[in-house]
Order: C-alpha cells, then sequence, then structure tokens
C-alpha cells in the first residue's frame, strides 16, 4: 500500500491545518484543486509565520502529524534554507508556508483563484476566567 492510500486528500489535508494552527500559522487557506484541468495537485494549503524561525517550527510541526498518523513523509520540501517560503510536495497536496511579507508579494490565491478558495477559521480565542 502507498503512503497516501492509508489516508484521503480530506484527511491530511485536516492533519496538515491541525499542525499549521498548533503552531500559531495565520491565515490559512486551503484551495481546492481537483475540478481545475491539469492542475498540478488536488490542493494547496497555505499559511504564514512571522518569522523564519516560525515558518521552520510550522514545517516541522506538518512534517511529523503527518509522518505519525499515516506515516506519510513529503516527496520533497523546498526552502527551508532560508525559510521565506518553504513548500511541502505530498504529491496531490502542496503546503506553502510563507513568511508574511513573501506571502504578499507572491499572492498565490490570486493566481489559484480559479479553485475553491476557503479561509480556515482560527481556533477559538474564547477565554474562560475563574469565579
Amino acid at each position: 500500500m502507498e503512503e497516501t492510500e492509508s489516508l484521503n486528500v480530506g484527511q491530511r489535508s485536516q492533519l496538515i491545518v491541525e499542525a499549521i494552527q498548533e503552531k500559531k500559522g495565520k491565515q490559512i487557506v486551503t484551495i481546492d484543486l481537483s475540478q481545475i484541468e491539469k492542475s498540478i495537485c488536488e490542493c494547496f494549503i497555505i499559511c504564514h509565520g512571522d518569522s523564519a524561525t516560525q515558518v521552520g517550527a510550522i514545517t516541522e510541526s506538518i512534517e511529523k502529524k503527518l509522518k505519525e498518523n499515516g506515516g506519510i513523509r513529503a516527496h520533497h520540501v523546498e526552502g527551508l534554507q532560508n525559510s521565506q517560503w518553504v513548500l511541502l510536495d505530498y504529491f496531490d497536496i502542496l503546503v506553502h508556508v510563507f513568511q508574511d511579507e513573501y506571502r504578499s508579494f507572491f499572492k498565490l490565491e490570486e493566481l489559484w483563484a480559479d479553485g475553491k478558495v476557503v479561509m480556515v477559521e482560527e481556533p477559538s480565542k474564547t477565554k474562560i476566567y475563574g469565579r
């Protein structure tokens, strides 16, 4: 059985989003490209961090979560040298982890707007105070 058969695209996407949220990744967006003819993959997941350190932490979190929850490893990882824009290639899912200014410059969401773009809501920031 291939790695990608153990979890479907939706399940792997959810794990990736959770891993990003665990490291406080910002403005998480998924782009469903499955209905786009000759698309390079089925799904993009895009987010950003505030620093190279955070981008690296998000990247590590994604890799760890997929490995632990399905034995899935990225086919290719690019950009770790400077962590301005890291690309994780999981064949049918491409994950883009940017520093904010590079995300603003490249505007991938606009380039791939033909796909179904979904902004992932941030986990609740509700604080519960003691009595």
